[in-house]
């Protein structure tokens, strides 16, 4: 768990409060992430990324909160505040977007859904406060309410094998990537998002707070196994999705986070659009956020966060290439692989070449690792 993601006093989620209350977890150790107090872990490492990566794994998503963003000029006012297309989002269906300053600076992050008549925000609990500030200051003469929904939860299911679990119960799994279904579990409305997935499907299950205790012991009985944090953070790092406030902060550029699923080019104007632009048109960007897989020369002493990446033949004190900001060591079939995420200098990426680091080396990926 990063520095970074311990921070504040978060409250425990609504299944971290349902499982702590209980006799079946005494051992349940309670911790900071994304802005809520949350399992660590359930078992050890192993056997939780291997249910990501070979099953189905069920796990908390209660640090994620939804808003409802209402009124006649919902959609055109949204679509001025965020990166991506609101106004041309078709239904049942989510967008990924940042949300800028007008120096174009990355305020925060968010998808963004459309499920009918119903337009929401969904975004940590960690930066729910701070975005909810940006966006009502910018509500000036619109007829625009934001409503946290706080009455709502959600549990996540990931891995191969989650559609299966979802069919079990009677749910429809959405068939590809930032789309929504709608069920009916034990006579209660339930909502299903299928998040972004580079290596494995994502599914947030969304109920009431009060069913949440149910559609885990749901989950958990149509054969998915439980995982914490700490394997959520693994698979992050491994999939190379980068998260803001750790690989992504206030000073970067839209592209320069290599997050271009953020951006539409084909909108109409939104705040820091003009920096978006002038990027696009006039040249690319002198740095870029990469995940990197590391080859390290003693494989108990994993890379730390802030760890320098130097082009290869430089010498240690030449200026780095990069830093890394999130790091993970994933164990698997007794082989163990390290994974990264760094911001990287342009010219670094020249040739496709490792890069250095103190105690071993790195290599820039283009593609989502093969973890078969």
């Amino acid at each position: 768990m990063t520095e970074e993601m311990l921070t504040n006093a978060p409250q425990m989620t609504p299944l971290a409060g349902y499982l702590a209350a209980g006799d079946c977890t005494p051992q349940l150790d309670l911790v900071p992430y994304l802005g809520a107090l949350t399992p660590q872990r359930f078992d050890v490492a192993e056997s939780e990324t291997g249910a990501f990566l070979s099953g189905a794994a069920v796990h908390d998503l209660g640090w994620l909160r939804r808003i409802a963003v209402k009124g006649e000029d919902r959609s055109r006012w949204l679509s001025g505040m965020v990166t991506n297309g609101v106004e041309t989002l078709p239904d049942h269906s989510g967008a990924y977007n940042f949300v800028l300053n007008a120096q174009g600076r990355i305020q925060g992050d968010a998808y963004v859904w459309r499920n009918g008549d119903e337009l929401e925000l969904e975004v940590t609990a960690e930066q729910a406060e701070a975005l909810l500030s940006h966006f009502v200051h910018f509500i000036i003469m619109d007829d625009v309410e934001l409503a946290p929904l706080n009455d709502y939860s959600a549990i996540g299911l990931a891995g191969p094998k989650a559609s299966e679990v979802l069919t079990k119960l009677g749910l429809s799994a959405p068939s590809e990537d930032l789309s929504i279904t709608t069920g009916i579990l034990d006579g209660f409305p339930a909502l299903v998002f299928r998040g972004f997935g580079p290596v494995v499907p994502h599914f947030a299950i969304w109920v009431t707070n009060q069913q949440i205790p149910a559609l885990w012991r749901a989950l958990r009985a149509a054969g998915a196994t439980a995982v914490g944090a700490q394997t959520i953070e693994t698979l992050r790092v491994v999939e190379g999705i980068p998260a803001y406030g750790i690989d992504i902060q206030s000073r970067d550029l839209a592209q320069e986070t290599g997050q271009i699923r953020a951006l539409s080019f084909t909108k109409g104007c939104y705040l820091g659009q003009e920096i978006v632009e002038r990027i696009r048109s006039r040249g690319q960007v002198h740095r870029h956020l990469r995940a990197l897989e590391l080859k390290h020369e003693n494989p108990l002493d994993i890379p730390a966060v802030g760890t320098s990446l130097h082009i290869s033949g430089n010498n240690s004190d030449a200026k780095p290439a990069g830093a890394i900001s999130s790091v993970a060591c994933l164990q698997r079939n007794e082989t163990q692989r390290i994974f990264a995420i760094a911001m990287i200098r342009a010219e670094a990426e020249t040739g496709n070449q490792p890069l250095n680091y103190s105690g071993g080396t790195a290599q820039i990926l283009h593609s989502p690792p093969n973890l078969k």
